[in-house]
C-alpha cells in the first residue's frame, strides 16, 4: 500500500540526486521494472548497468537519469528510506502506485501528485485517513497541505 505524509517530515531523504549518486547498485539499472521506468519516464533504453542511450542526451551513465527516474529505483530498491517524492513529476505517479502494489511505500510530497482518474487505495499518514479516488485524494490533501502552512 502506498502512505503519504503531506508535508514537511524528518527524515525524508529530500536530495534524492546526491543520495542516489553515492548509494545506487549499477544491477539496479537492469531489473526488468527499473527498464520500464527509464523507457516511460526519461524515453531512454537501458543498454547495460553503466550505460542508458537517450534521444536527447545520446549516452548517459546512470546518474544523468532525470531526478523522477531515480527517486522511483531509490523508492525501488531502498526500504530503509522516507523518499520525498516531489522531485517526481506527474509521469511518476502511476509508477509509484506499482511499486506500492508489490510492498508497502511511504513517501513524503508538498504538493498534490495526480495519481489519475484510476480508483487506487492511498493511506494519507496525517491524518490516517484512505483514499480511494483522485477526487477524494485532492481534498485530504489540500486540507494536509493547509494545515502545514504557518
Amino acid at each position: 500500500m502506498l502512505h503519504i505524509y503531506y508535508g514537511e517530515m524528518e527524515g525524508v531523504i529530500n536530495n534524492t540526486e546526491v543520495y542516489f549518486r553515492n548509494t545506487y547498485d549499477p544491477s539496479w539499472i537492469v531489473d526488468g521494472l527499473a527498464k520500464e521506468i527509464i523507457l516511460d519516464v526519461d524515453r531512454s533504453v537501458v543498454l547495460g548497468e553503466r550505460c542508458i542511450q537517450s534521444r536527447v542526451l545520446g549516452m548517459i551513465p546512470p546518474e544523468s537519469l532525470s531526478g523522477g527516474t531515480k527517486t522511483l529505483l531509490l523508492m525501488i530498491n531502498d526500504d530503509t528510506r522516507i523518499f520525498n517524492a516531489s522531485t517526481c513529476g506527474d509521469n511518476c505517479a502511476k509508477w509509484i502506485l506499482k511499486i506500492a502494489e508489490k510492498k508497502d511505500l511511504t513517501i513524503r510530497l508538498g504538493h498534490i501528485m495526480d495519481f489519475g482518474e484510476g480508483m487506487f487505495q492511498i493511506h494519507v499518514l496525517n491524518n490516517d485517513q484512505i483514499v480511494t479516488s483522485m477526487a477524494d485524494l485532492v481534498i485530504v490533501a489540500h486540507n494536509c497541505l493547509q494545515e502545514t502552512v504557518v
